[in-house]
């Protein structure tokens, strides 16, 4: 069998929240060994759950369920294992615990650290100078060892020391200017955190690129990646559009950028629903025209009704000038037809749709089980068997998917302290009645 891209790569895992710990599942699902450092006595926010360590019943009662959601409502004795933040931000790693604020644990994290590949962290300016992490001191552990940061704004600039998480820096870039309603505002929007995403594709992108420059030169690199300058992407077209034309965009709700270009109409129209949106009853259909062949082929699909075969309809122009109409007498149409139905008939057609599916829905989407996103294993301290995401690549001739579950929280300590470090079981006794070694968030921890 072939190895994974990333066999026998080490990363030593320092991130947080979303953007840290995406990159390195994504370098997980590669081969990385990645190694999360945790301590039980600090907490991460919405790293291993939201919005403590310690979770009650009455907690998991109220609110979204990616907040406090957890399996059969009930927090158990270690509910940071099991939180919906974390679950699918874990497969594939391992955890160890050790107290870095103190001189013995930056000791250890240094041992650590000789013996792997790169570090990554992402936290706010100022976390790991306190703590003396820094690429000077890393190369002293290890000459050629990679070290990327991924702050909100920077490492220099008056937002240097401003501290974010996806939704204020979206804020910030002026993301949440553009996306939204055209007759709403941004305080209607919903978080989406679209940012941490694209953020963490380049940090393992540029991760990547570094150990591929090493393996060339023999070199490592220090990396500062700005997370702002990364969600600016998300929106170039605006940018370049007030650049270039003195243009400034506004929210154009589910339309398309490229409407000028063909793709329009591009919408989200209702179908029959069985409830309203309170109890996520209400049914979406999402569907774009790309051009006159493909408009040409929804008419068909809708009967060639009357209204489709006026002149002004027939070009790409006519169309991007007159969304409006289109939305309204495409959306009398379709909320005559259930979700489903007529995403066959117009895929059938050649249309581009799809349905647009509330979280329930979509474990039992016949696509989703095709393309085998999720995967049932049992979860930690014996909760249950439950569908955890799946890896977004698949290696026909390499062992992919989840190869190991959600890591626990500190469960590999026996394979860091005893395996690689080869610490004593005197001494591993040691550390753990020093409180570096754990596999439980303490009592102190909120």
């Amino acid at each position: 069998m072939a190895k994974l891209p990333l066999d026998g790569i080490r990363i030593v895992d320092l991130g947080g929240v979303w953007a840290g710990t995406f990159a390195t599942v994504l370098l997980a699902d590669l081969g990385a060994e990645v190694l999360k450092v945790e301590n039980q006595y600090v907490w991460q926010p919405n790293t291993r759950a939201v919005p403590v360590a310690h979770l009650t019943k009455q907690m998991t009662q109220a609110g979204p369920g990616w907040v406090t959601g957890l399996p059969h409502n009930d927090p158990g004795e270690r509910p940071w294992n099991y939180h919906p933040m974390f679950i699918s931000l874990y497969r594939n790693k391992h955890s160890f615990t050790v107290d870095i604020r103190r001189p013995e644990g930056m000791k250890i994290l240094g041992q650590v650290v000789a013996m792997s590949d790169a570090v990554l962290e992402n936290s706010a300016v100022g976390t790991m100078e306190k703590l003396g992490v820094t690429y000077d001191w890393l190369r002293q552990m290890k000459d050629d060892i990679i070290f990327l940061r991924a702050p909100g704004y920077g490492l220099s600039g008056e937002y240097m020391t401003a501290r974010t998480m996806g939704a204020h820096l979206e804020g910030v870039m002026g993301h949440q200017l553009l996306r939204g309603y055209r007759d709403g505002d941004p305080s209607m929007n919903s978080g989406i955190f679209a940012a941490d995403y694209i953020a963490a594709s380049q940090i393992a992108f540029a991760i990547m690129a570094a150990i591929w420059h090493r393996n060339n030169t023999g070199k490592g690199q220090f990396i500062e990646m700005a997370q702002a300058e990364n969600a600016a992407s998300m929106f170039v077209q605006a940018y370049m559009n007030y650049t270039l034309n003195g243009v400034t965009e506004e929210p154009i709700g589910n339309r398309s950028i490229y409407a000028e270009d063909g793709e329009a109409p591009c919408g989200v129209y209702p179908c029959k629903s069985p409830g309203t949106n309170a109890q996520g009853e209400d049914r979406w259909i999402a569907i774009t025209v790309t051009g006159d062949a493909e408009w040409a082929a929804l008419r068909e699909a809708m009967g060639d009704p009357e209204w489709t075969r006026a002149d002004f309809l027939q070009t790409i122009a006519g169309r991007a000038a007159n969304q409006d109409l289109l939305d309204a007498r495409i959306g009398d149409w379709t909320v005559a037809f259930e979700d489903y139905e007529l995403f066959q008939r117009l895929q059938a057609a050649g249309v581009a749709a799809a349905p647009v599916l509330e979280a329930s829905r979509v474990l039992a989407d016949p696509h989703v089980h095709a393309r085998n996103l999720y995967e049932a294993l049992r979860i930690k301290d014996d909760i249950g068997v439950f569908s955890y995401p799946r890896p977004l690549y698949e290696f026909p001739e390499s062992p992919g998917g989840i190869r190991k579950p959600p890591v626990g929280f500190g469960e590999d300590n026996d394979y860091v302290y005893r395996q690689l470090l080869e610490v004593s079981d005197a001494e591993y006794e040691r550390l753990v009645a020093e409180g570096h070694i754990a596999t439980a968030f303490d009592a102190s921890v909120p």
